[in-house]
């Protein structure tokens, strides 16, 4: 059983049950948005940004709809938002903003999971002027997809901590027949980023991972490597971390027939050239995307949620830059079905993790956003 420490939008919550393999932890869960018949969904899809305990995160607001249980509970014929959480403290409480209120529209694409709002249709995606300052103090930028499957990818950009936003701006296709863009950019210098992306597969369906590169500000992209070979079911999703000047190291999300999985890959020469690494989490349920970051301390944190009962929010560690893991941590482990996860992670001030997922308590209930707020302890403590 849970042992639930306070009531409330915001509760503390110990991690019971952990089995062989397992790790729990005591951690304090938070309300970012629920809203009754609504659907809240997919952080992964959209970004988190985070500037000392001021945290930022997107994620989707469309209408809560059963559609049986292979299918997301959220209403196709009724208008998505797309919407920013900010927190001022950490994570403790949220306060809920709407892009689209300035005009702006960062688009999920309409052969994903909704449609948006009537009469916000929003400007045709422009190519960019170039010029962007990555390493501005105040710079958050989220990269979107119009397909998974087919068609071009866009980004936004804001150097004001996501109060005001720039774009579209399109990135090209590479020569392939789409790109399907989750934000996960590695800023390399005032005008060079790289960006992580998935492409389609030669036979038009997604999906196999890519980097890419400007130098420029954003004016032009180029293709630098594919990360992994093309699957023939999918690779997509990626989350990359920096290790080194030259180290780069990039989960995916994996599917094979009926194995759903979380693959690692390091580049050794900056993006140049991948090598499979191993396999950070061999069972993800149904599947569910990695988000990595580098922690203070140099150990490497990978949050995921698992679609598979019990319906939880996981994460592992890492203190050897990925090439071994330690045991699951059980964040939470109280879903009340598989439409679930889709994590985004920060660090805060005071070392505690900050990790955002959509989730539901039962099946036939509202999805929302949740964050978890847990200590990783001191390195050696809990991975192993």
């Amino acid at each position: 059983m849970n042992r639930i420490l306070c009531s409330g939008l915001v509760f503390g919550i110990i991690c019971a049950g952990a089995v062989a393999g397992q790790k729990a932890v005591v951690a304090e869960h938070v309300t970012v948005y629920r809203e009754p018949g609504r659907f809240g969904g997919w952080p992964a899809n959209h970004g988190i940004w985070s500037w000392g305990d001021e945290i930022l995160v997107g994620f989707s607001a469309g209408y809560y709809k059963d559609q049986g249980p292979d299918r997301h509970a959220i209403d196709h014929d009724k208008p998505e938002e797309h919407l920013l959480a900010r927190s001022l403290d950490g994570g403790e409480t949220w306060k809920i903003e709407n892009p689209a209120a300035q005009g702006v529209l960062i688009p999920q694409g309409k052969a994903l999971h909704g449609t948006v709002p009537p009469g916000l249709q929003g400007e045709e995606s422009v190519n960019c002027p170039g010029g962007i300052d990555f390493t501005h103090p105040d710079f958050a930028m989220t990269v979107r997809m119009s397909d998974v499957d087919a068609g071009p990818s866009r980004f936004y950009y804001s150097t004001d901590r996501g109060k005001t936003w720039n774009g579209a701006f399109e990135l090209p296709l590479f020569g392939q027949k789409g790109i399907a863009a989750r934000t996960d950019y590695i800023v390399n210098g005032k005008h060079d980023c790289m960006l992580f992306l998935t492409a389609a597969k030669s036979n038009g369906r997604e999906g196999r991972p890519l980097c890419a590169r400007t130098t420029d500000g954003g004016k032009t992209w180029s293709f630098v490597s594919w990360i992994a070979p093309e699957p023939k079911g999918f690779s997509i999703m990626p989350s990359s971390v920096r290790l080194s000047e030259t180290g780069i190291l990039t989960a995916v999300r994996r599917r094979e027939g009926p194995k759903r999985w979380i693959d690692a890959y390091l580049s050794e020469d900056n993006g140049e050239t991948w090598r499979f690494l191993n396999t950070p989490v061999a069972d993800t349920g149904v599947g569910n995307p990695p988000c990595m970051i580098m922690l203070k301390d140099g150990r490497i944190c990978l949050t995921y949620g698992y679609r598979g009962e019990p319906y939880s929010i996981r994460a592992r560690l890492s203190s050897d830059d990925g090439k071994t893991w330690g045991e699951d941590i059980i964040l939470r482990d109280d879903g009340g079905c598989r439409d679930l996860g889709y994590t985004r992670t920060v660090q805060r001030t005071d070392g505690k993790i900050v990790t955002v997922y959509y989730f539901n308590d039962h099946k036939d209930e509202e999805r929302y956003i949740a964050a978890t707020i847990w200590d990783p302890g001191e390195p050696g403590e809990i991975e192993k």
